[in-house]
């Protein structure tokens, strides 16, 4: 088609236009260009400098990162448009590919960025403060990697951020003060870091928050009154710091609140009553580790979705809510190690309305004050249970077979309790069945050959039962078992060597005091892996098998209290990872293995009471005396000088002629008969000490063995025994604070002065009692060490658990007047004490007499728990101890000790009855029985009945009278006879107007007090025939602190501010 001359006119005017104003079109075009060009690159650079912070990428994830593709398209990388419409790099996501690296500040420059997302990497360094540019930034996750320095202040400019997460890093510092500007924030993560300072009280004002997690991040001081005002909080935990305090009451008054998580802190105070009403919609509690007191809230039973209540190791008294039963998705109960219980049938009224719990799967009520006979409620329980523990108790009984319906059980935990009778054979019938815990109970007969049909066990621990039999063989079965504890039975016959042949024991194997007899199984040599062996106090002979040096992984073998003959096989030396070694108490010939010397990791050696002769090495282990044993082997010698052996002989050889050969055999055969006879001599007195006592001597107890410690672990641990270490002293010894290592809390670490005339029978007498007891108020033995000093001289040691908060007699009679005890304290520890007397008296096999019960032998712990310690002058109670009448002495402390032992009676429960009686009345009055104050026909029983009931404010310790002091309290050389306190009476009268007196008139408070003290009047009478039992004491001491506890809830809602307590 042609086209007209007008046509062509016009395209050629309009080709020339556009030729004209080309350039001008160009410079209006190119500065929207260069701006997006500009822009797209500097998101590209920033990218590049991230990318070359890297050092490590093990995926090569950053492949992609070049540039013969654009940016946005890069692997992690995802772009939107801007309001310019230009692409700009939105999010950054790299997750989970092992990079290494820091974040480079150049991040900052991604100024549309609104997330970042780097979990599970290996980032170091800090957070870049260049972060505070990113003004869009919604998301911070960078969980999971080796984050340190401190969170940047200016991390509150990103007024966008809805979710921070940054748990399990190593960050420091401090929480930003300016934390709560972040008004969109939801959720605020740092679990596990390294940071310091307190929880900021701005972060009240996030209204929007859901989740605040900062557990295991070190922090102090108490919870901000303002987290009160999260409305939307749906999570908080606060696990693991060091947070004091009472938890504040408008934390508890929310409707949005589902997980409350705060164990492992230091909180104190008792929880809200109404805190089940205040917080419907609980579903997790968990307060463990903490210090709280009181009674467990019955409103928890309004909470209808209530799945988990985890209140372990506080204070909490009284019983468990019987109406738990309503909470229908219960899954988890877990309320050990508090005081819950008063060892009475009444404690378990709460497991028959817990049968509506279908949904149970945890339940767990151990280190309590329940007694008595396990009911056959116990099977109300969830068939779905996983976990039952009412292990430390005072449990008693033959084990329920209500428990057969719980076919799903992961962990049976019935230990340390007086259950008796034989282990039930229906066990057999736990197909999941992974941890079986019997130890600590009184259970006879034999193991049921059923058990092998727990071929899912990885624990099993029956030791110290009375049990008796063989292992049965089908122990083979048990293909996961890495931990095994049959000590402290009378089991019999020899070792199966099916024990030796599973694979899976890793972790301990203990068969000590036994009477297993025959040889160590070669076998034995298959338990590559296995950390402990012991198999010490037991009839056990012939060789050690060579191939216990195949044993790579030993770190503790004890061989101990055997017949083992021959020599000591070189193969030992080939256990590098050995850091104990027991071969004591043996027929063991022939010379030290010189290559014993080459293993690194061992810190103690015992190889006395053998037979070995010849040179000791000198080098290693064998280069420092105190941590090894060499007594009672007399054809020693050599060795370094603190062995204080002979030197050796130095031997020529010579030509010998004309040997007498009659002679000769006439000397075999004398040392041969000689060596039968002290053969069958020493197994005469093995035998001998098994009939008297299964356990040894004092000399070697039972303590958990693989816990055995040296002269230089303890001279270590108590920096040379320096005086700043010395915490007290005694007629015996004295006593050390130290820490066996780093990763362990501190021990108090007894040591005899062996120079006391009476010391060994001290240590054998506390042994005695010790070994044989088990009690959460009794303190717990962690080691002993027998060896020698750095001078040779025979050293003794017991190692206890240490009580942070001393003993009860400086809390009642401090120096500086600094530290006092509340009512509710002194309740507590007086029921702590007499439930150890409980114990000791009558719910022990043997019933043991401690005849020394005084202030400074009650130690407090970390939660004010009492413990009773010192049996040095302990006396186990036999059958015919009722008949004797012989003189005993004067057992115990003046003051303390009952009138009957001055006239020479025996030892008897009512002496301790006496002596915890005038405990009592120390404890109220705080006035010593041996105070100045009481002259001539006087004492401090007469002071307090003297006061009883109308003059009860007099005689009180002024510290626990309404004002804490204000009370009259008679001085020293006042006296206290009757008139001067009824003269203090009328002085009390006349200011009988104010609140404090009135309160104290008319409350609970007083007739706590009065109550209390009656019981010690009780138990201090004269006669020892009309003293109280101390069953009886306990369970009235239960009594009047329920009473108490009921009163001051029901004042503390009345009249807040005038709770005594």
């Amino acid at each position: 088609m042609k086209m007209s001359r007008k046509s062509i006119i016009l395209l050629t005017t309009v080709y020339y236009y556009i030729l004209l104003f080309s350039p001008l079109l160009n410079l209006l075009v190119l500065p929207a260009n260069a701006s997006s060009s500009s822009a797209n690159e500097t998101d590209r650079l920033a990218l590049i400098e991230f990318r070359k912070a890297i050092t490590s990428d093990p995926y090569g994830f950053f492949q992609s990162w070049n540039d013969s593709v654009h940016f946005c398209n890069w692997a992690g990388i995802s772009c939107g448009g801007n309001p310019a419409g230009l692409q700009r790099v939105r999010s950054l996501e790299i997750n989970q590919q092992d990079l290494v690296g820091i974040l480079s500040p150049h991040i900052g420059n991604l100024s549309f960025l609104q997330a970042i997302s780097l979990d599970n990497n290996t980032f170091k360094g800090g957070i870049p403060a260049e972060i505070g540019n990113l003004f869009n930034l919604q998301e911070l996750n960078i969980t999971r990697n080796s984050l340190d320095g401190e969170l940047p202040d200016n991390i509150t400019q990103c007024s966008e951020l809805r979710i921070i997460r940054l748990h399990l890093n190593h960050l420091q510092g401090r929480i930003p003060l300016g934390i709560g500007s972040l008004s969109k924030l939801e959720v605020f993560r740092i679990n596990y870091n390294n940071m310091t300072g307190e929880i900021p009280a701005s972060v009240g004002n996030l209204s929007n928050l859901i989740e605040f997690a900062v557990s295991f991040v070190n922090l102090a001081g108490t919870i901000p009154e303002s987290l009160g005002n999260l409305r939307s909080l749906y999570s908080i935990s606060l696990a693991g710091n060091q947070l004091t305090g009472p938890i504040p009451r408008s934390l508890f008054n929310s409707t949005t609140l589902r997980i409350i998580a705060l164990p492992w802190n230091q909180f104190s105070g008792s929880l809200p009553e109404d805190i089940g009403f205040t917080v419907p919609n609980l579903q997790q509690f968990a307060i463990s580790k903490n210090k709280f007191v009181g009674q467990v809230p019955k409103s928890f039973c309004n909470v209808t979705g209530l799945q988990m209540l985890d209140m372990n190791k506080n204070g909490f008294t009284g019983r468990i809510p019987n109406c738990l039963g309503n909470l229908a998705r219960f899954t988890w109960l877990s309320v050990a190690v508090n005081r819950l219980g008063s060892y009475s049938a009444a404690d378990f009224e709460f497991l028959t309305g817990l049968q509506n719990c279908t949904q149970l799967q945890l339940f767990v009520i151990s280190g309590n004050n329940f007694g008595g006979n396990l009911p056959d409620s116990i099977a109300n329980l969830s068939v779905q249970l996983t976990r039952l523990s009412v292990a430390h108790n005072q449990l008693t009984g033959e084990i329920p077979s209500g428990l057969e319906k719980f076919i799903n059980l992961n962990d049976l935990e019935l230990n340390d309790n007086l259950f008796r009778g034989m282990i039930p054979s229906y066990f057999s019938k736990f197909p999941n069945l992974q941890s079986l815990h019997l130890e600590g109970n009184q259970l006879s007969g034999q193991i049921p050959a059923t058990i092998n049909n727990l071929t899912q066990l990885s624990v099993l621990d029956v030791s110290d039962n009375r049990l008796e039999g063989v292992i049965p063989s089908g122990i083979r079965s048990f293909v996961h078992l890495n931990y095994l504890d049959v000590s402290g039975n009378t089991f019999f016959g020899t070792i199966p060597g099916e024990v030796f042949s599973l694979p899976s024991l890793t972790k301990l194997l203990n068969l000590s005091n036994n009477v297993f007899t025959g040889n160590l199984p070669p076998e034995i040599g298959k338990l590559h892996s296995l950390i402990a062996l012991d198999v010490s106090h037991n009839l056990l002979m012939g060789p050690i098998p060579n191939s216990i040096g195949d044993c790579k992984s030993l770190e503790y073998l004890y061989l101990q209290g055997n017949s083992f003959n021959r020599s000591i096989p070189p193969s030992l030396a080939s256990l590098k990872s050995l850091e104990v070694l027991d071969l004591s108490l043996n027929n063991l010939r022939g010379e030290i293995p010189l290559d014993l010397q080459n293993i690194s990791a061992i810190q103690y050696l015992n190889l006395s009471f053998n037979h070995l002769e010849g040179q000791v090495p000198r080098e290693g282990i064998f280069s420092n005396a105190s941590n090894v044993s060499l007594v009672g082997n007399t054809m020693l010698c050599g060795g370094v000088l603190d062995f204080h052996l002979p030197k050796c002989p130095t031997y020529k050889v010579v030509q010998r002629h004309g040997i007498n050969s009659r002679g000769l055999r006439i000397s075999l055969t004398v040392i041969s008969v000689l060596v039968g006879l002290v053969s069958m001599l020493s197994l005469l007195l093995i035998l001998k000490a098994r009939m008297w006592k299964k356990k040894p001597s004092f000399e070697y107890p039972i303590l958990p063995t693989f816990m055995r410690v040296s002269y230089r672990d303890l001279s270590r641990a108590t920096d040379g025994f320096s005086s700043y270490c010395l915490i007290g002293s005694g007629s015996f010894g004295v006593v050390y604070k130290g820490k066996l290592n780093e990763t362990e809390p501190p021990v108090a670490i007894k040591v005899l002065n062996l120079e006391q005339r009476k010391a060994y029978k001290s240590l054998a007498a506390e042994c005695n009692a010790l070994r044989s007891i088990r009690h959460r108020n009794l303190v717990r033995v962690v080691s002993f060490c027998s060896s020698l000093d750095n001078n040779g001289n025979e050293f003794r040691a017991l190692v206890f658990e240490y009580m942070p908060n001393g003993n009860l007699e400086k809390w009642l009679h401090p120096m500086d007047g600094s530290l006092s005890l509340s009512l509710i304290q002194r309740l507590n520890i007086a029921i702590d004490v007499a439930s150890a007397l409980h114990y000791l008296h009558d719910l022990c096999e043997t019933s043991i007499v401690h005849c020394d019960l005084k202030p400074s032998n009650v130690l407090l712990d970390e939660s004010m728990v009492a413990h009773l310690c010192d049996f040095g002058i302990a006396r186990i109670l036999s059958a015919e101890d009722a008949s004797l009448s012989s003189t005993i002495g004067i057992k115990g402390t003046i003051g303390y000790t009952p009138p009957e032992y001055g006239m020479g009676s025996v030892a008897s429960k009512e002496g301790d009855v006496y002596s915890f009686g005038i405990l009592l009345l120390e404890l109220f009055s705080g006035k010593r029985p041996t105070d100045q104050m009481f002259g001539e026909g006087q004492n401090l029983r007469e002071f307090v009945r003297a006061g009883l009931p109308d003059l009860i404010s007099v005689v009180l310790d002024p510290l626990l009278l309404p004002g804490g002091g204000d009370g009259i309290e008679p001085t020293e050389g006042e006296g206290s006879s009757s008139n001067e306190i009824t003269e203090a009476a009328a002085v009390r009268q006349r200011d009988s107007n104010s609140t404090d007196e009135r309160l104290m008139r008319s409350s609970q408070y007083r007739n706590c007090m009065i109550s209390a003290v009656e019981i010690g009047i009780a138990c201090s009478l004269e006669s020892p025939a009309e003293r109280m039992k101390t069953a009886e004491v306990s369970l009235k001491l239960q009594s009047i602190r329920e009473v108490f506890l009921a009163s001051t809830v029901r004042r503390s809602r009345a009249r807040p501010a005038l709770d005594p307590a």
